[in-house]
């Protein structure tokens, strides 16, 4: 199985934006959820924001308010749309789907999620 790309990564100074693409390896039927997360050094892989196939829709709360998510279907495309951003956003950003069911905040945690792809590096100075 192909993983998904993700893109868009680079450098920023504190409260730019950066603009991050998934692009999917599978075409999947069916309810899903598709994911970022990020992990820094030193630190355990985190939840960053979620979106279904329902377009429901899931953030951190140290990203409500600066961050979005998107997903264009036609083109199996997921989205993070960083706005503000700050020196603790800097990590490796990954994208993942929890594939066969709707998002739930109780599977907002990487060991839910498979397919993970090779990340993106951000990285945001002061």
């Amino acid at each position: 199985q192909a993983r998904p790309v993700e893109s868009g990564g680079g450098s920023v100074q504190t409260g730019g934006s950066l603009g991050l693409s998934c692009t999917g390896a599978q075409y999947i039927v069916g309810p899903y959820c598709f994911g970022w997360f990020r992990q820094a050094p030193g630190k355990e892989r985190e939840g960053v924001a979620i979106i279904d196939s329902s377009d429901t829709r899931t953030y951190a709360d140290s990203v409500k308010g600066r961050f979005s998510i998107s997903r264009e279907k036609d083109k199996n495309t997921l989205y993070l749309q960083m706005n503000s951003v700050k020196p603790e956003d800097t990590a490796m950003y990954y994208c993942a789907a929890d594939v066969g069911r709707l998002c739930a905040a109780a599977r907002f945690r990487p060991r839910f999620f498979e397919n993970w792809g090779q990340g993106t590096q951000v990285t945001v100075s002061s």
